[in-house]
């Protein structure tokens, strides 16, 4: 079969691999209908050394079961399926209290040798545990929504969730990738108010209006906090959802973000030392919370609003390619000349 590697920086090929296969009884077998580039896979495109083993690259999918494992009892062959971006057993404490990131059996796609989302057929470990059947299948033209909730949907609203978004509130919204659109779309099904989103590429603050964004804010640093406290009576929003996970992202959310509000950082952090201390956060009584998205945890929430339509997240996909033409889209994504691209089977 076909799959996406990675092996270095800027170099990413479409190869011959090994067919997937089922290993243990608690396995199941996914064809991919549908997969695609996610922000955080410019992070090693950027950055990752030559010479190493190649990784096998996509962590976002949605398929169908072509084989199931003996044990494996959520999911039979030819139910379509959400996979969420972690692999999780389903059964241990962390599963039961719906953190699925925490499971004491975790595990990322893009770690797991010789599979991974961006091919053409996927082992998926703890099949019970980690994947979400749609009931009575859906709509072709639904699979891009549905594959938001593998990760950017779910993610976006678990800022939100996390924040403490709630009917009326006021939040700032860092970064305007898919990650940040889909946390203003998140926020204003939770009833948030004003939204305000820090971005300055002009398509995609367009679309983060269509999603419920009220103001935008394209200026950073200095300028950037002075315009949304400016926006938000003078003392800054209340929720702030970091959404790039860069330094000075968050040295942005710490300047926005109101004395005694949430900072929800979902952005994956490309560094070890922020600001925590007095000035910072402890005299303001700032909390810091966000992290890993249990995506899982959220499909069933988010699912029925993307079946009815009242959701549609798949708008932040604005370009679609084959396998065969995954390089070309991570050239595009780094450029910036794409928000998010779709990649169909």
């Amino acid at each position: 079969m076909r799959a996406t590697l990675m092996y270095g920086a800027g170099d990413v090929r479409v190869e011959n691999v090994p067919d997937s296969a089922l290993e243990l009884p608690t396995d199941a077998l996914v064809r991919v209908s549908a997969s695609c580039i996610c922000g955080s896979d410019l992070w090693p495109y950027a950055s990752m050394a030559p010479g190493g083993t190649p990784a096998r690259m996509g962590h976002e999918f949605v398929g169908i079961v072509e084989e199931t494992g003996s044990e494996v009892t959520s999911v039979r062959k030819g139910d379509l399926v959400i996979a969420p971006w972690l692999i999780s057993d389903g059964t241990c404490e962390f599963c039961r209290e719906g953190r699925y990131s925490c499971c004491v059996h975790v595990g990322m796609w893009d770690l797991l040798p010789g599979e991974g989302g961006q091919a053409e057929a996927v082992r998926v470990p703890f099949a019970d545990g980690t994947l979400v059947k749609v009931p009575g299948g859906a709509d072709p033209s639904l699979l891009p929504s549905l594959l938001t909730l593998s990760d950017v949907f779910g993610t976006g609203h678990h800022a939100a969730v996390a924040g403490g978004v709630t009917p009326g509130s006021t939040v700032a919204v860092i970064g305007d990738g898919a990650v940040g659109l889909l946390a203003a779309l998140a926020a204003k099904r939770l009833g948030a108010e004003r939204i305000v989103l820090m971005g300055r590429h002009r398509a995609r603050t367009d679309l983060g209006r269509e999603f419920g964004v009220t103001d935008v804010v394209a200026a950073r640093g200095p300028d950037g906090i002075e315009q949304v406290r400016a926006l938000t009576g003078g003392h800054g929003a209340p929720v702030v959802i970091e959404a790039v996970g860069t330094r000075d992202a968050y040295d942005q959310a710490v300047g926005v973000v109101r004395g005694g509000g949430t900072i929800s950082r979902v952005g994956v952090p490309q560094y070890e030392d922020a600001p925590v201390g007095l000035g910072s956060l402890f005299f303001r009584n700032i909390t810091l919370t966000g992290g890993a998205a249990p995506t899982r945890a959220y499909i069933g929430e988010l699912l029925p609003g993307v079946l009815d339509g009242t959701l549609q997240p798949g708008k932040v996909f604005d370009a679609v390619t084959d396998l065969d033409g995954v390089p070309g889209g991570y050239r595009d994504m780094a450029a910036r000349t794409s928000l998010k691209v779709l990649v169909t089977s």
